[in-house]
């Protein structure tokens, strides 16, 4: 082998390459191209290119009609498709293809602030509220201010697919990510933040296994503080019947996406892997079941042990994309939150230079993949890099464990990485 190639692996080998100026110029150009490609598929959905033959629409639309039903003192009609779908074509254009509204009536706290506005204004409030927040959460996590950093995470995949599809992603993985940079310097802070994803309580599935088995009790009693406070404001706001209306709707629910109403290629779970491979739904539960379980025993192994806090969030985050059943593209945006907390934690002893590598080589295969791609390969790339994601921090988490082993306390090795 030529020395040039033994030192391009090398390079590859050890993530140098991702901390010289040319990786970042490659990484500004990224983001350049990504907002470019971002122009052209806001212009073609508005029909700026070429016509439509019917109106499209975001599932912001979903959002903001779900709020004005609330704002009209009907907050229940939420939950009813024939009203809700009219109250999207009223906001949008008639004819628009219907878009679900399954979250918990404390998600119309956020859509009833925001349906007294216009319709775009109040689109674009949402997704730049939100992608501060994130981008705040996210600097700090990297600990990193610089201009350069803000461009590679602008430049993740999945900011666009967020912003494209009006999701409230940028939300979810910066009150997730905000949870677990306070964990141990304020844990009632971070389980206030925890518990504020009662919005999409999926995704707090892992986080009583991790505060528990970490033994951090004040921040589970945060945790409950604020979901359970948020629920009951949406009470007394919006009325019992509300709630009602939601249940019903949740009991439902599981038949919209084992139908493939939702795109099973559009999916990040092992659900919808084995859907998209075509197995039936009893296959695709039973696949989905084992994964969750083996992402629960990584987080109580994990927090468990005192590991440190990178390592700790990296885990589950990650974690949580496994175990989810329910789990669409744009979600994946918690991803960065693990692949973050990865990339700060490099100079751990435990690290290895190849993750960064291979968390590059993540964000490739996702900056090339679309739904519409995955469907025809019959390959679901959105679940294969989850799981590449847990691997990673799996991996990590186990070199960290095994050179505990012999060495300073457990307690002391977490604060020496917590900073």
């Amino acid at each position: 082998m030529s020395q040039s190639a033994t030192s391009t692996l090398a390079g590859l080998r050890s993530g140098a390459w991702l901390t010289r100026e040319p990786g970042a110029h490659r990484g500004r150009a990224v983001g350049c191209d990504r907002a470019r490609l971002f122009a052209v598929f806001v212009a073609g959905t508005h029909g700026w290119i070429v016509p439509l033959d019917r109106p499209t629409t975001t599932d912001f639309a979903s959002f903001y009609a779900a709020g004005s039903l609330a704002d009209a003192g009907t907050p229940q009609l939420a939950y009813d498709q024939a009203a809700h779908w009219a109250a999207e074509q009223a906001a949008t254009a008639p004819g628009i293809e219907y878009q679900f509204f399954n979250y918990p009536p404390v998600f119309l706290l956020i859509c009833a602030a925001l349906a007294p506005m216009p319709y775009l204004v109040a689109f674009c409030v949402f997704m730049a509220a939100t992608l501060l927040l994130y981008l705040a959460v996210a600097r700090r996590i990297l600990d990193d201010s610089s201009g350069t950093a803000l461009l590679a995470l602008l430049a993740f995949p999945m900011v666009y697919w967020t912003i494209g599809l009006g999701q409230n992603a940028f939300l979810t993985a910066a009150l997730f990510g905000a949870g677990t940079l306070l964990i141990d310097r304020r844990p009632m802070l971070a389980g206030l933040c925890f518990g504020a994803l009662c919005y999409k309580p999926h995704f707090g599935l892992l986080m009583p296994l991790a505060l528990a088995a970490g033994g951090h009790w004040r921040a589970f009693a945060g945790a409950a503080v604020s979901a359970l406070g948020l629920a009951l404001i949406s009470l007394l706001l919006f009325g019992a019947a509300s709630w009602e209306a939601f249940f019903a709707t949740a009991a439902g629910s599981h038949a919209v996406y084992e139908s493939g109403r939702i795109l099973f290629a559009g999916m990040g779970s092992p659900f919808g892997a084995v859907r998209l491979l075509g197995g039936g739904v009893a296959l695709a539960y039973a696949v989905q079941g084992a994964a969750s379980l083996i992402a629960a025993a990584a987080v109580v192994m994990v927090w468990s042990r005192g590991l440190s806090l990178s390592t700790r969030a990296a885990v589950l985050a990650s974690a949580t994309l496994v175990a989810l059943p329910l789990l669409l593209l744009y979600d994946l945006m918690l991803g960065s939150i693990a692949a973050l907390w990865l990339v700060r934690d490099r100079a751990n002893p435990a690290a290895r230079g190849w993750e960064m590598t291979a968390l590059a080589g993540l964000v490739l295969v996702l900056l090339v993949s679309t739904p519409t791609l995955a469907t025809q390969w019959h390959l679901p790339v959105f679940p294969l890099a989850a799981l590449a994601l847990f691997g990673i921090a799996v991996g990590h988490a186990w070199r960290e464990m095994a050179q505990q082993k012999g060495t300073a306390p457990s307690l002391s090795r977490a604060k020496e990485y917590a900073g």
